[in-house]
């Protein structure tokens, strides 16, 4: 079984708003216009039969996005064995609380994705503590996304792994995914993982900057990390098979004089992660 711990579901003409395509257009010349809804067959035609997706959309007024829950809730049901589905949030916004406890409560949604850096807020502010309370309480892992963007009026300073240390030190049962290996800050992201017991990285989006992927991945070899990393495919942007495809490659390389390559065995043991155990979100497959 293969889980991917990122994928997204939005439609781009109502999720997003001009900002945000106008951004995106810049940023991505040949577009990534996307309806998962509508071409969950491209994504399945593009991994693995046994794959189990972590689906989200995304909230993030400031970046100009916003994907109603309903609507990941609505693909979870339609595919129980395969999708589990996320809620997102905005603590940025107004009855973030109750979008929090619906998205629980009543859409029946497993885990929560949190976009900092889109969203312009410091994951350590002590007045959204009250958000990984209820996620530690209620077993709701967090996927959040660290690192780079397109979106100018996106605040770098939030897209720092750094920033969720504190709330690992304050909620230590609470687990937590540090998406895209929080690239350009790789380094941060492993200290992190190292740290605390129950804090991962996902490498989604990475495949395709290969030098960068290899560095950061002599990274994890080096600080003996392996089991803490995580496989998403972050689709759209990536399928599941393109991207197990791509860490192959990097683990097929010879490295550079003088040091040791990639350990094939630390690449199959991310592409092979049972993720979703970790995560503490094991699907009744009976």
């Amino acid at each position: 079984m293969t889980v991917d711990v990122h994928a997204h579901l939005h439609h781009h003409h109502e999720d997003f708003t001009d900002t945000f395509r106008t951004e995106s257009r810049r940023a991505h010349p040949d577009g990534a216009e996307v309806d998962l809804t509508v071409h969950w067959e491209a994504y399945r035609a593009g991994a693995p039969a046994d794959t189990v997706s972590i689906v989200f959309g995304g909230k993030a007024r400031r970046a100009g996005i916003w994907v109603d829950d309903a609507k990941i809730a609505a693909l979870a049901e339609q595919y129980p064995q395969s999708v589990v589905g996320f809620m997102s949030l905005d603590p940025t916004q107004p009855g973030w609380q109750e979008m929090l406890r619906h998205g629980h409560q009543e859409l029946g949604l497993r885990g929560i994705k949190l976009m900092p850096m889109y969203a312009g807020f410091d994951p350590s502010d002590a007045a959204i503590d009250d958000l990984f309370a209820y996620a530690e309480a209620n077993g709701l892992p967090i996927v959040a996304h660290t690192g780079t963007t397109f979106i100018s009026q996106a605040p770098l300073e939030y897209a720092r792994p750094v920033h969720f240390d504190e709330v690992a030190m304050r909620h230590p049962e609470l687990r937590l995914v540090l998406a895209h290996l929080s690239h350009p800050y790789e380094g941060e992201c492993i200290a992190m993982i190292r740290k605390h017991a129950n804090v991962y990285a996902d490498l989604s989006a990475l495949y395709y900057r290969p030098f960068q992927l290899w560095h950061s991945l002599r990274l994890v070899q080096d600080y003996g990390v392996w089991h803490k990393v995580l496989f998403g495919s972050d689709y759209p942007f990536a399928t599941v098979n393109d991207t197990i495809e791509g860490l192959r490659r990097l683990a097929a390389l010879p490295g550079i004089p003088g040091l040791d390559p990639l350990d094939p065995a630390g690449i199959e043991g991310i592409i092979a992660r049972d993720a979703l155990t970790l995560l503490g979100l094991a699907l009744d497959r009976s």
